[in-house]
């Protein structure tokens, strides 16, 4: 039975079909509305989360299906001491397939190892987030037309930001690509993933703290915030918060078709100003984030005999 805990779970040709079928789900969403049926989705949040749960849970809604949630470890029996293992053997009696978001890195795994339904990794701790990253290629292929071919600046908390670590791992399996790692000495992409999938595949990329020096090459832009809850120590959140913010004044040396991207919740590092401006793309990843979790729901349980 598969699940998906990191986004290297899935290979090129299975990407490009949860891409084909987001497509098709946009194109004719009729044809889906009862596929779901009778099915029941759990979301296990066990830190907080906005977009991911509400999409998850709008994903399955619209799929014909139902939902049962559990938001904060506080709300479940994690609270009283139950592991993730058991909570995954005890959800997996009530569900046919469950999204888990958690604040320790590998979290996910060891559910799936111990759950009778399918596992979905809504992101655990700094690792990873396989379906921010599936919304962030459906996003790239929409607004690009293809995954291959470009020069990707993430921007930010690199060192903590898991969805930078999973964005690069899935984009560096295509064709012709560059990145440019933009963030503090403090919060630079860490060695293991730089080794373990740049050098690795031989795949160019720069790193630099001046994000303005390099908006001219770039195609895609994705900003991230500096996250709070990553910090040992506040002084040190205070100083590096406000490292970058996206104005319209230095979008003015982008390309006119560069798309700014953001994984969502955003604090100050892209004004508002940019909003309006037709390279932002962010809220478009989040409709974005919908749809591929929809074809994503579809193909676990088709994999795993439940539909």
């Amino acid at each position: 039975m598969k699940s998906l805990i990191d986004i290297t779970d899935l290979d090129t040709v299975e990407i490009d079909g949860l891409i084909a079928d987001s497509l098709d789900i946009i194109a004719h969403p009729e044809k889906y509305a009862r596929v779901c049926e009778r099915k029941k989705l759990a979301t296990l949040f066990f830190e907080p989360s906005t977009r991911t749960r509400l999409s998850f849970e709008a994903a399955m809604y619209e799929l014909g299906g139902n939902v049962l949630s559990v938001a904060g470890s506080g709300t479940s029996s994690a609270a009283k001491g139950e592991s993730v293992a058991d909570t995954a053997r005890v959800v997996s009696c009530y569900a046919d397939i469950i999204a888990m978001r958690h604040p320790k890195e590998g979290a996910a795994l060891v559910a799936a190892m111990n759950s009778s339904v399918p596992v979905i990794n809504a992101g655990d701790g700094g690792h990873c987030h396989p379906t921010q990253t599936l919304a962030d290629l459906l996003t790239v292929y929409r607004e690009k037309g293809r995954l291959s071919g470009l020069t990707v600046g993430v921007c930010g908390d690199l060192k903590f930001g898991r969805t930078v670590h999973s964005l690069i791992g899935a984009m560096s399996r295509s064709d012709d690509m560059k990145f440019v790692l933009v963030s503090p000495a403090e919060l630079k992409l860490p060695s293991y993933v730089k080794n373990e999938t740049l050098k690795k595949r031989s795949i160019p990329y720069y790193q630099t703290e001046d994000l303005d020096s390099v908006m001219p090459e770039l195609d895609i832009l994705y900003m991230t915030r500096i996250q709070r809850e990553r910090f040992f120590n506040e002084e040190d959140y205070l100083r590096l918060r406000d490292s970058y913010i996206l104005t319209p004044e230095k979008l003015k040396r982008a390309k006119p078709d560069m798309c700014v991207m953001h994984p969502l919740p955003r604090v100050n590092e892209i004004s508002v100003a940019v909003d309006d401006d037709p390279r932002a793309c962010y809220f478009k990843q989040v409709l974005n984030g919908k749809y591929i979790r929809m074809a994503l729901i579809i193909k676990l349980l088709r994999e795993a005999g439940r539909l």
